[in-house]
């Protein structure tokens, strides 16, 4: 079987020094490897190839046959590391929580430990007779999280 360690070497390697940065690594029991990328202005299709050449210069087929799968994160997938969060802070998301509360709002803020999403709610302030529509702040921590997405606007 192949170390996933040895693969993670391999793709920091090849990582250092680029913009790019690792989502996802995975290595099943039947020798599969999948490895995700991102970087902040999208990945080039070029350079999933180039990585997937350079691991695959570097394992030893003879040792183990392994199938490789080298892409990107993916438009609409859910972040899965910090990164992820920094590059689209100021932008639109989608977090469900835990609970199961889906918010849509702006990613106001990121730091290792939360982020802030601010979102539109109707507030009736205390002396009005109606509600208005008001920035509110949800600071979240990750923990809490259970899933956060991109949110996509075709207009």
């Amino acid at each position: 079987m192949i170390d996933k360690k040895l693969v993670k070497s391999l793709v920091d390697e090849w990582l250092d020094g680029k913009d790019y940065f690792l989502t996802d690594l995975t290595v099943s029991t039947d020798d599969r490897i999948v490895v995700e990328i991102d970087h902040q202005d999208g990945v080039w299709i070029e350079d999933c190839v180039e990585l997937s050449k350079f691991i695959e210069a570097h394992l030893d087929r003879e040792e183990a046959d392994f199938e490789l799968e080298v892409g990107s994160a993916g438009i609409g997938q859910p972040f899965k590391v910090l990164r992820q969060y920094e590059i689209h802070q100021g932008d639109r998301v989608e977090v469900l929580t835990r609970e199961g509360k889906k918010l849509s709002g702006l990613l106001k803020e990121v730091t290792p430990e939360h982020c802030v999403l601010t979102v539109q709610e109707k507030k009736k302030l205390e002396g009005e007779k109606r509600p208005k529509m008001m920035d509110v702040d949800y600071t979240f921590p990750y923990s809490d999280i259970k899933e956060t997405r991109l949110l996509i606007d075709f207009k």
